[in-house]
This record gives C-alpha cells, structure tokens and sequence, in this order.
C-alpha cells in the first residue's frame, strides 16, 4: 500500500510525525545574531551580526529545503529560503 499524501507531508522515514524539531546551530546561531542586532542599530558590529543572522540562517534554510525530513519541513526551508532573500533584496534596495 503507497503512503497518502498526509503521510508524505508530515511523516519522516520512521512514520512519526515532523512538524516542528529542536532549533540546531545555525538557528540558534541566527535567532542570537538576530536579536544582538536590535541592540546594535550602526556601526561595524551590527554589519557583521547582519551577515552572521543571515548567513547561518541561509545555512538552516538550505539544509531544510534538500535534507529536511519530509515535505513540509522542505517546504518550510524554501519559504524560508525565498523569504530571507527577499527581505535582502528590499531592504537594500532602501
């Protein structure tokens, strides 16, 4: 019997459920850079805490969108992905 589509959204190699995980580095690495960078509003610092939040949270988003579990937590790291790209593109462009 072929999986359903629930199954292949939301389902991993061992039938559970995936729909949210514990944050890995790169998250935590970008949540931090992120918030660090709502201290630091100018200056060389908050320039390199921009490209370290963008970076690893690139980085996650990559890793989600080719070696995510099922899906959905792809899609979740191509959303991610487009989102972070442009949030980039516009505030530049600013």
């Amino acid at each position: 019997m072929s999986p359903s589509i629930f199954d292949r959204i939301f389902r991993d190699e061992n039938g559970n459920i995936v729909i949210g995980q514990m944050p890995n580095l790169p998250v935590i690495v970008g949540i931090t850079a992120s918030v660090l960078r709502l201290l630091f509003s100018s200056g060389e610092v908050a320039l390199v805490l921009d490209l370290v939040a963008f970076g690893s949270l690139f980085t996650w988003a990559w890793q989600e969108l080719f070696d995510g579990v099922n899906y959905f937590r792809r899609g979740l790291g191509l959303l991610a992905l487009l989102g972070l790209i442009i949030s980039k593109v516009l505030l530049t462009q600013i």
